[in-house]
């Protein structure tokens, strides 16, 4: 038995066992069973998130696998996380899911955990916590949905979500024909369809080599999903014998697949946030302008919504994320270790390319896009970093100069955007602030700014949009977020007034606010910091503790102690 399954509760440690023995004897187990691997199953599965809801056979094809292998599985709960029924968003709670999964799996008698998540934030939740607790572990996703269909047009959540609701905005789209495609976005089990959030983190955890190849695109009805969770149950008990760790398999340069794979795929802007604290977990670095270099050099090949035309579906005939590996392999580290035991070169050495699903997967010689999957810029707004999708936003747009119509809260915006007499031209750059980690607080999801309605009504689809907050992975538009550092902590976008000119420019990476610096003095000096003095509980450690989005938005005193002092120096 592992030094955690003889650790003592009850200041006895002979005691502490023996109790254990007595009350796992209603399972049905004996005393042998618990010489065997205990395999903890982290079950995220929620009836509120309904991205999780089908998890029940997944888990049953896990334990066969334990089973099979030689271990003695035992499922438990953790926090689970669904985008569409959790206020005020789940940004807010990724740290306490994650603070979750790393203390149930240091409290309890295990010898190894399957991580189960699939919406947006529990796939890098589970991985925070799993780098900390550093035990054997296997990432595995509940899978995407398969795809929506409405006369004849191939739906995606959420993409379509949004689009559909900015012509109903616009009156293009009346209320009985929105419920119609309302019935047709999320047809099946599992997380969206589209390349967002939930998809991008499934695809960086192959790269990152926590989850067993192949499984990230698996749509969450294909039986193939019940195939690699039993495959994962397996694997599980022989990385416990083998003693192969997180830390082991989590290294700088399986960061830097990740990150590889999330610029090939086009994938989303959270990513970069998530990345970024999982590495932090682990003592590691990845600073933007890493991001910015791998992103300039690595082909776009996947042909996916919101960037490219298909979907998760295609992608998974297509070969998935282990295909996009294979077509650019001389770019990844593919010497790196993963689940498996063995490294990528081993793991993608009988993967071949269909031809029938080039127009999915591009070569690597002929891509959708030479690069710039996702573009990082700096400047006199965004001293710390900003993020921008350039392949989903209108090209024209990328260097453009426009008059600030200002936001001072997502409430302020709602109140205002349907105004029709709302000051607002085709060419101006709408900005919201207080939307970031500590001002909202947990940075949610409100980047893709509502296009004013008085501009819907004359045919404008997108304009220049600046938050400090974050979007879906699935929405798109000349948007830029993660604003650092954030207006409520003093960042130069709480200066923006009304009418000041601001200019961006994505092929130079600058983002500045056109206002001289004295103005800028005279406003910080008249600009009262508010206080939230009325906040308790989880909320009040949030906004204490949370770290600004170029640092993961992490906890202060959860990153590895080695990045912990340099973060303090400066927040």
């Amino acid at each position: 038995m592992t030094k955690r399954r003889q650790a003592a509760s009850y200041g006895d440690e002979g005691f502490s066992l023996f109790l254990r023995r007595a009350f796992a004897r209603h399972m049905g187990h004996s005393a042998e069973d618990w010489e065997k691997p205990v395999i903890g199953i982290c079950n995220t599965k929620s009836e509120v998130n309904r991205c999780h809801t089908h998890f029940d056979r997944i888990v049953e094809a896990i334990k066969r696998g334990v089973l099979m292998a030689g271990g003695i599985p035992l499922e438990f709960p953790t926090i689970s996380l669904g985008e569409s029924f959790t206020s005020p968003t789940t940004m807010l709670y990724r740290n306490l899911a994650a603070m979750d999964t790393e203390e149930m799996i240091r409290a309890q008698p295990l010898d190894g955990v399957v991580l189960i998540g699939g919406c947006d934030k529990m796939t890098p939740a589970q991985l925070m916590g799993a780098a900390s607790a550093n035990i054997p572990s296997i990432m595995i996703t509940g899978g995407p949905m398969n795809n929506g269909e409405y006369e004849g047009q191939t739906l995606g959540a959420c993409s379509d979500c949004r689009y559909f609701w900015q012509e109903y905005r616009s009156g293009t789209v009346d209320e009985e024909e929105l419920e119609e495609i309302n019935k047709a976005l999320a047809p099946t089990a599992g997380h969206c369809m589209v390349m967002g959030s939930a998809s991008t983190m499934a695809a960086a955890s192959e790269a990152l080599g926590m989850m067993l190849p192949g499984g990230a695109a698996i749509p969450a009805a294909d039986n193939r999903k019940l195939e690699e969770a039993q495959s994962a149950g397996k694997q599980i008990v022989k990385l416990v014998h083998e003693q192969l760790l997180p830390s082991y398999i989590m290294t700088e340069k399986a960061f830097e697949n990740a990150v590889r794979m999330l610029m090939a795929i086009g994938g989303s802007t959270n990513a970069v946030i998530h990345l970024v604290a999982i590495a932090g977990r682990l003592g590691i670095e990845l600073p933007l302008e890493r991001f910015d270099e791998i992103g300039r050099e690595t082909p776009f090949i996947a042909n996916l919504r919101p960037a490219g035309k298909y979907q998760m579906q295609e992608f998974y005939y297509a070969g998935g994320a282990r295909a996009v590996m294979k077509e650019l392999e001389s770019y990844f580290y593919t010497d790196q270790l993963t689940v498996t035991g063995e490294s990528h070169v081993d793991n993608l050495k009988d993967v071949t390319l269909s031809s029938h699903y080039r127009h999915v997967i591009k070569p690597a010689d002929a891509p959708l896009h030479e690069g710039e999957g996702i573009a990082f810029l700096r400047g006199s707004l965004a001293p710390n970093g900003a993020v921008i999708k350039p392949k989903a936003a209108s090209e024209h747009l990328l260097v453009h100069e426009g008059r600030a119509v200002v936001f001072e809260s997502v409430k302020d915006m709602q109140n205002k955007v349907e105004d029709p007499d709302l000051d607002v031209e085709p060419d101006d750059i709408l900005v919201l602030k207080n939307t970031g980690p500590v001002g909202a607080p947990g940075m949610p999801e409100a980047g893709m700014l509502p296009i004013p309605a008085k501009l819907l009504k004359r045919g404008v689809r997108d304009m220049v949009r600046i938050s400090d907050c974050r979007m879906s992975g699935t929405a798109f538009g000349t948007v830029v977020l993660h604003v650092a550092p954030e207006s409520a902590v003093g960042g130069p976008l709480d200066l923006v007034e009304n009418g000041d000119f601001i200019r961006l420019d994505v092929p130079a990476r600058k983002l500045d606010l056109l206002v001289d610096d004295q103005e800028l003095e005279n406003r910080k000096k008249e600009r009262q910091k508010s206080t939230c003095s009325s906040i308790r509980g989880y909320e009040k450690l949030y906004r204490e503790h949370v770290l600004q989005a170029d640092k993961g938005c992490d906890f202060d005193f959860l990153v590895a102690e080695s990045l912990q002092s340099e973060n303090n120096r400066l927040r």
